[in-house]
């Protein structure tokens, strides 16, 4: 058998740094040359590099799941496991602990953290396999201006949801003091009925200075609520402006509330948030409001032709609801429920989904690299220094940036 047959049939394999292949020969120079180049990933094993006809091949770079809870104690392993087995059993409380968990900034428990979602996605992709490829849950996003209604809408909505048989779950998201670092977390307080439904989770969630309106975490949380069986996931974001729209890379559908005074035909066609939205909700349409809301959904009618559509197989469609009275929630869920048949059947849902992850994925390296450079050895002492600096005057901020990214760069 050739060392190449075997690296190739075992790439995620670890082999130990004294390892003898006495029952091998080699191809090529290249591969007796790899072999003698041998690079340490932790103690006791090596990372192999193959490299043949100009082909290089990274072995060995993660471990598996199962090596990744080796690395946990015996406390964390039953942790893991205890809330692994409530959250697949449905458990609200087992639910609530995980998000925390994931939420929590601590590295040892970020750790935790990760080999539990790490198992939630393995048991998410044996479900969906069973479920034809069909994903298990619908995610939508719900974003707006601040007064629009939305935690009232979602209390009536979720409402309806669960008097169908559906298990609804929503993440409310609460913007973060800038001064104290506290959050009110009072989206649950509007949301008394929904919150007692036994078919409902409701969890409040500070923003913690991240931008965009939600927070750091929520794709995972989302992931979690998924794995507890809920097949309707709503995001409640922050109330927005017309550049935060980060909730529309994580969810499949994205809604914008808007309530009647939500500007004219020129605000409509502004890019931004606009453009981003699958639907438009004009709510409050009752009472003295229902003249101002039909006008506004005329002139969002109008503009919204003038912008690109994002998806090839639906056109945004503008609507007319009241939370209050419930007049236009069921025909929303109609056309909810048209976008997501449509966009499943295209294959433009499970596309989204896939590239939703790989944007997610550098949302995360861009926040993690921001912490290692803050936290280098080689820049750590000079922050304080090179911004007193730049208060002073002596530094531009950018003469003050670059020294620092070179330094940071010089003791890589």
């Amino acid at each position: 058998m050739k060392i190449l047959s075997l690296l190739l049939r075992f790439p995620h394999c670890y082999f130990p740094r004294r390892t003898y292949f006495t029952n091998f020969h080699f191809t090529s120079r290249a591969v007796l040359m790899c072999i003698d180049s041998l690079t340490s990933v932790h103690p006791g094993r090596t990372k192999w590099i193959h490299s043949s006809n100009g082909l290089r091949r990274n072995l060995c770079q993660q471990a598996s799941p199962d090596e990744q809870i080796e690395g946990l104690s015996d406390r964390e392993q039953r942790l893991v496991d205890r809330l692994y087995s409530g959250l697949i059993e449905g458990h609200r409380a087992c639910l609530a602990e995980a998000i925390t968990l994931v939420e929590s900034t601590q590295s040892r428990k970020k750790k935790v953290a990760q080999v539990l979602l790490q198992k939630v996605l393995s048991y998410h992709r044996e479900q969906e396999k069973l479920n034809q490829g069909k994903p298990l849950a619908f995610r939508v996003g719900l974003s707006g201006p601040p007064g629009a209604g939305k935690s009232t809408f979602i209390e009536c909505f979720g409402k309806m949801l669960t008097e169908r048989k559906y298990k609804v779950s929503v993440l409310a998201v609460d913007p973060s003091s800038s001064t104290s670092g506290g959050s009110l977390l009072g989206d649950k307080t509007r949301m008394t009925e929904l919150s007692r439904d036994m078919n409902a989770y409701i969890r409040p969630s500070p923003t913690r200075g991240t931008l965009g309106g939600v927070t750091r975490t929520t794709n995972e949380a989302i992931l979690l609520c998924e794995g507890g069986g809920y097949n309707v996931v709503l995001v409640e974001t922050v109330g927005v402006g017309q550049s935060e729209f980060a909730v529309a890379d994580m969810v499949d559908m994205f809604i914008l509330l808007l309530p009647p005074a939500g500007g004219d035909e020129l605000q409509g066609i502004k890019r931004g948030i606009i453009e981003m939205a699958d639907l438009v909700a004009i709510n409050k349409a009752d009472g003295d409001l229902v003249v101002p809301a039909r006008r506004i959904q005329a002139e969002y009618v109008s503009a919204m032709k003038l912008l690109r559509k994002r998806s090839k197989v639906w056109r945004p469609k503008v609507m007319r609801i009241s939370a209050k009275t419930g007049e236009g929630i069921s025909d929303m869920w109609d056309k909810m429920t048209e976008f997501r048949d449509v966009t499943l059947g295209s294959g433009e849902l499970i596309a989204r989904r896939r590239k939703q992850q790989k944007v997610w994925m550098w949302n995360l390296i861009q926040e993690n690299m921001l912490e290692h450079f803050r936290s280098h050895l080689a820049v750590k002492d000079k922050i304080p220094l090179l911004e007193e600096k730049v208060l002073s005057g002596v530094l531009s901020p950018g003469l003050a940036a670059d020294l620092l990214l070179k330094a940071f760069k010089d003791g890589l």
